[in-house]
């Protein structure tokens, strides 16, 4: 029998609605997930137990009123601790704010509580994001839960993990190089990457920089587009969630939810490996391979064709590394002890840049962007591996190389996702059964410019299509297992940066 902390959010929501499940029992059925499997994967990193019971019992009080229901009405949520919490620890992974208690929500926690969410806690993610690996000198690692020895990825690790085994069905999460859909390919989950500004942000110190975005998590598409359309605003604090005079253009849009049909047969479907240019091992070309045939009779024909992405690499490397000289350069001046080697890294290779290095990357920036939209002109998605390898151990701080070729920044590994960042296109990435590691296969579906609905909805068609084929379906990981497994608190290095 299923518990109530594996059903879909769509599913959990329409049963508290018709008055056939409790807020109040879905919140415990996730909490005894969280108690019997989060010590094997720590997942979960901050506990708002007694807030969410009574926010639980309030939710059912307002069921049993017959008051109006928002969208994610009874739903624990998870956090990423990159996003502050009133009342709840919000470290950022750091050991500067190990004990900061936010006294407000951000704008996005406010909108979720105000759609009815019940934020469970927060979830696990690397120092300021830094890095595709959660685990920091705070909370420790994260562990894969089809492997906990082996990475989550990031930095939305610990969301994507606490979806996998079924500690939320929804959670929150953000993304600059891939930090929806790294952990999303990884744990055999969902991660939406939106355009810039569908989810507005107060807190990016960059405005008017689409490189950082929020976005939802959850298990399957539709559940995404749920969580999505809660989250979508307007906000004139972010310069991106623009809007036009008198007209509120975002924020409870049905296009996003429930997601559009879509005719699959009828797309100009792209599929590269690469991009023409990312690291992709020879195991996840050859599974991204025999997916693009097993995909094809739905698309009738896939054409191998990519934008012209040359330049990306040093593009997104100079204007993500401003980013952290805004963010985090005085921490390094000034408490070099307490700052990891992935955040120093991208500060000292900022540090070498000047002017003419900046104005080069923003040029170019523009015009891979313009490749992009005339691509677009003759197709309508391009289908991607979400990220180029297969997990690895979490011990190990990067890949330092992928097949034997040494990367060229800590973060190259996650070109297929930054290829797509760069440009501001939405992306989502999906489960599509296991690579030959037995580890969960992602799937990559990018949009063209402003295309969020029919993303979702290609995603939603996909996962329709390939749901009674137990080799492409989401993959679900051993909980017996997890539940008996040690630990991972005593793995070596668990809350080092050795």
């Amino acid at each position: 029998m299923t518990e109530p902390c594996d059903l879909t959010a769509i599913e959990a929501r329409r049963l508290i609605g018709t008055r056939k499940l409790s807020p109040v029992e879905l919140l415990d059925s996730c909490l005894g997930r969280v108690a019997a499997v989060n010590h094997a994967v720590n997942a979960v990193v901050a506990l708002d137990e007694e807030r969410a019971r009574a926010t639980a019992k309030e939710a059912e009080a307002a069921v049993m009123r017959g008051d109006r229901l928002g969208p994610l009405h009874g739903l624990p949520i998870g956090i990423k601790d990159l996003e502050e919490t009133k009342g709840l620890r919000t470290t950022w992974g750091s050991p500067i704010f190990a004990d900061h208690v936010p006294d407000r929500d951000e704008a996005m926690v406010a909108n979720l509580r105000a759609a009815g969410a019940v934020v469970l806690g927060k979830t696990n993610t690397p120092e300021f994001g830094a890095g595709a690996n959660t685990r920091n000198v705070v909370y420790g690692a994260t562990g894969n839960p089809f492997d906990p020895a082996r990475s989550a990825a990031g930095s939305s690790g610990g969301s994507a993990v606490a979806l996998a085994t079924g500690m939320v069905p929804i959670a929150s999460g953000s993304d600059t190089g891939g930090s929806l859909r790294n952990p999303a390919a990884f744990n055999g989950i969902v991660g939406f990457r939106p355009s810039p500004g569908l989810v507005p942000s107060e807190r990016r110190g960059h405005g008017w920089s689409p490189l950082p975005v929020l976005g939802p998590m959850a298990r399957n598409a539709a559940d995404c587009a749920l969580l999505l359309s809660a989250m979508a605003d307007d906000d004139a604090a972010d310069p991106l969630a623009y809007t036009l005079p008198g007209r509120r253009v975002r924020g409870g849009d049905r296009d996003l939810f429930p997601p559009m049909e879509v005719d699959l047969a009828a797309l100009r479907v792209a599929a590269t490996p690469d991009f023409g240019f990312a690291p992709t091992e020879r195991h996840i070309r050859d599974v991204f391979a025999d997916r693009i045939t097993a995909l094809e009779p739905l698309f009738g024909r896939i054409a191998q064709a990519s934008p012209d992405c040359a330049g990306t690499d040093e593009s997104f490397e100079i204007l993500r590394a401003t980013g952290f000289i805004a963010s985090h350069a005085e921490k390094c001046r000034t408490r070099p002890a307490d700052v990891g080697p992935n955040v120093r890294a991208n500060v000292e290779e900022g540090l070498r840049y000047g002017l003419a290095d900046y104005a080069r990357a923003a040029s170019e920036q523009t015009r891979i962007y313009r490749n992009w939209q005339g691509f677009f002109a003759s197709h309508d998605i391009i289908l991607s591996p979400a990220i180029t390898i297969s997990p690895r151990p979490w011990s190990e701080l990067y890949p330092a190389e992928i097949d034997g070729t040494p990367t060229r920044t800590y973060f190259h590994w996650l070109a297929l996702a930054y290829a797509v960042t760069l440009v501001g296109h939405p992306a989502i990435s999906i489960p599509l059964g296991l690579d030959r590691a037995g580890m969960p296969f992602g799937l990559q579906i990018v949009g063209p410019r402003g295309g969020d609905a029919l993303v979702l909805a290609v995603a939603t068609a996909i996962e329709r299509a390939v749901a009674g084929d137990a080799r492409l379906a989401r993959p679900v990981p051993d909980l017996a297992r997890l539940k008996a497994a040690p630990p991972i608190s005593a793995m070596p290095g668990f809350k080092t940066w050795d």
